[in-house]
């Protein structure tokens, strides 16, 4: 009887040929056993997935990944299991580190950074760093839960890596702004029936209120600005996909019309204002720290506008 595999890497795959390529060939020399689940493809991804002697298991399709884990997850029999995206790739010192603690009985499952590359740059904030995730554990720890970007569930001792990029999942996400336009299109419908299975209540303010807070969140408190123009577009990008999901959810309750409150819209464009206002304030303050001539002028500049602004 052949020795059980020490670890089963798993892969769910549509369309993605080209990516799952890489994928495979980065787990050469560290995945015992490959699992392919090929979600009803029609480019050559299951045909890639042979070349590397991976066992392919269909799959219907879906707008999103994590309904279908588990079933990769199942096919897998190793000791240990690694999960990733046909566009994730490891690197040689994240595999020896991984191969290093499957020895140890302390640790059941490992969180481990990504490095996610974005419109070809690696963004080091905008919440995109270090993004942890666990996607290597033991077999038998580890359940996926069905809802679109959620975290498993696990049982037993977890072990964190270290936030280094030589220690990070390397992640070419979206290539294009087709890419991710097409992407949000896909997510923002199966958030929003989520969120109408949760029996959420749409308000008027959600469509101003979520993107900006959405928007405040990385490009201010996470630091976007620091990933230059890459992370402002993306912070951006990230804003519409947010509205994306309201609009998904006003469309499914049938385009419901409801008269503007003036004092409701009033109330929501405040709050962004002062919200907004907080974090650009604490922004300018770190930035300028040194420069009080350029903090004073900018002090100035929002000063003005508040007294000429008309409401």
């Amino acid at each position: 009887m052949p020795n059980k595999p020490l670890i089963s890497a798993v892969i769910n795959v549509h369309n993605e040929a080209e990516s799952l390529s890489v994928c495979l060939k980065s787990l050469q020399g560290f995945a015992d056993e490959l699992i392919v689940v090929d979600m009803q493809s029609t480019d050559a991804s299951a045909k890639v997935a042979d070349s590397f002697n991976a066992k392919v298991y269909p799959h219907r399709f879906l707008p999103y990944v994590e309904p279908a884990r588990n079933f990769g997850i199942s096919k897998a029999t190793g000791k240990w299991i690694m999960i990733l995206d046909p566009d994730e790739y490891l690197n040689k010192s994240l595999k020896a580190e991984l191969r290093r603690l499957t020895s140890r009985e302390d640790v059941d499952f490992v969180k481990i950074p990504r490095k996610n590359i974005i419109f070809g740059k690696w963004l080091r904030h905008s919440n995109s760093w270090p993004d942890y995730l666990i996607r290597f554990f033991r077999q038998g720890t580890l359940s996926w839960n069905k809802e679109i970007h959620s975290q498993p569930q696990t049982k037993g001792n977890s072990l964190t890596l270290l936030d280094s990029e030589k220690l990070a999942i390397r992640h070419h996400n979206y290539q294009s702004i087709f890419d991710f336009v097409q992407r949000a299109l896909r997510y923002s419908r199966v958030q929003a029936d989520e969120l109408g299975a949760a029996k959420y209540v749409l308000k008027t303010s959600d469509f101003i209120l979520k993107p900006i807070q959405e928007f405040n969140s990385r490009f201010f408190a996470a630091q976007g600005y620091k990933d230059g123009l890459h992370g402002l577009v993306f912070c951006l990008l990230q804003t519409f996909a947010i509205l994306l999901v309201y609009l998904s959810l006003w469309e499914k309750q049938g385009f419901t019309d409801k008269v503007l409150s003036k004092d409701s819209f009033v109330s929501a464009s405040l709050e962004t204002n002062y919200e907004y206002a907080y974090w650009f304030s604490k922004y300018f303050k770190e930035e300028y720290t040194k420069n009080i001539f350029k903090r004073l002028l900018i002090r100035f500049s929002l000063l003005f506008n508040r007294l000429t602004k008309n409401f």
